[in-house]
């Protein structure tokens, strides 16, 4: 397998396998604000129980880190097939993202569980 199809197939398993973690925390994620919202509590209330949770910081660093590596790769195909980008740039880009995601994430998760 030449060395363009092997990262080809690599990306493609990145994008399926972080589909399949995502859509579980989308799904997990949906059912505690529906918790949450139902039960009638109030932003700072739901902050209130977050806070200092360890559950809570693990579940959505996996979420965080499945966004992460899934964004990128779709990112960087659209970049080459409708912009017609070249691969190194259309992976700077995604790079890029990838690491914004992840940095935007990651504030947020200590946001809401650790600060």
């Amino acid at each position: 397998m030449s060395s363009v199809a092997a990262q080809q197939a690599r990306a493609w398993y990145v994008q399926r396998i972080s589909a399949m973690v995502l859509a579980l925390c989308v799904i997990v994620h949906i059912g505690i604000i529906m918790y949450a919202v139902r039960g009638g509590l109030s932003g700072s209330e739901i902050l209130a129980r977050t806070r200092g949770s360890w559950a809570f910081g693990l579940f959505y660093s996996v979420f965080v880190l499945a966004c992460a590596a899934h964004v990128p790769v779709g990112l960087a195909n659209i970049a080459q097939e409708w912009l017609g980008w070249t691969a190194g740039r259309s992976r700077m880009l995604s790079l890029l993202a990838g690491l914004l995601i992840l940095a935007m994430g990651w504030c947020a998760v200590y946001g809401v569980t650790l600060s």
